[in-house]
């Protein structure tokens, strides 16, 4: 990137990675809603199994998923279009709050918007292209700069777009702070809100999940 003495790869791979880390809220929404369907989660509704309890599994399940995703991508990266990696400490330490809390919050996401889908095949049009089209507001292909400020100001309600400018905090460092609106990462408030929605995230699942489809009554 000219005048930032930053590489093309340095600058998608904060991106890609926060795409990754979040593909649980996709996964899950479409899985859990054609598991609904299908009549899954109604057997599971028999078990003593806790909501919270299936909440947390899936989120953790989609942790270890997405982190095998984002060691194949810096792998890639590394082999194939000389990626540099960070090496201080504090870089990695920020990459894996960003990354715990990304995926943990975008998990539980996923599972409360399963529950818009009035069925299991209309889940994909439902879950999959919002997310598409959050991934081009979000910072992930586009410049978090080069975007209209409206649309900026939507990216900010949902976690991808603080995940992914956490990321470019690790991959980019000092120098591509010039490229954020603020020419700051602003670390502390990614964490917040990323913590928010790990949180508002529960509170969802727990106030909007359902076990029967709606034929089920």
């Amino acid at each position: 990137m000219e005048g930032t003495g930053l590489t093309v790869s340095q600058l998608y791979v904060a991106g890609l990675i926060g795409s990754a880390t979040m593909t649980g809220f996709q996964n899950l929404g479409i899985g859990i809603a054609l598991n609904r369907d299908d009549g899954t989660l109604k057997r599971l509704a028999g078990t003593p199994l806790p909501p919270a309890a299936y909440f947390m599994g899936k989120a953790l399940n989609t942790l270890l998923v997405s982190f095998v995703q984002v060691v194949i991508l810096l792998v890639i990266g590394v082999a194939l279009f000389d990626l540099d990696l960070p090496s201080a400490a504090s870089d990695w330490l920020t990459f894996t709050w960003v990354f715990v809390l990304g995926v943990l919050g975008s998990s539980l996401l996923g599972i409360a918007v399963s529950s818009l889908p009035r069925s299991g095949s209309s889940a994909s049009a439902v879950i999959a292209m919002p997310f598409v089209v959050l991934q081009f507001i979000s910072g992930v292909f586009i410049p978090a700069r080069e975007l209209p400020e409206w649309l900026s100001q939507i990216a900010a309600i949902f976690p991808l777009k603080w995940m992914c400018q956490g990321f470019r905090a690790v991959f980019l460092g000092e120098d591509g702070a010039t490229l954020e609106p603020t020419n700051s990462y602003e670390l502390g408030r990614v964490a917040l809100i990323l913590g928010a929605w790990v949180i508002g995230g529960l509170v969802l699942c727990l106030t909007t999940f359902r076990w029967k489809s709606r034929n089920d009554g």
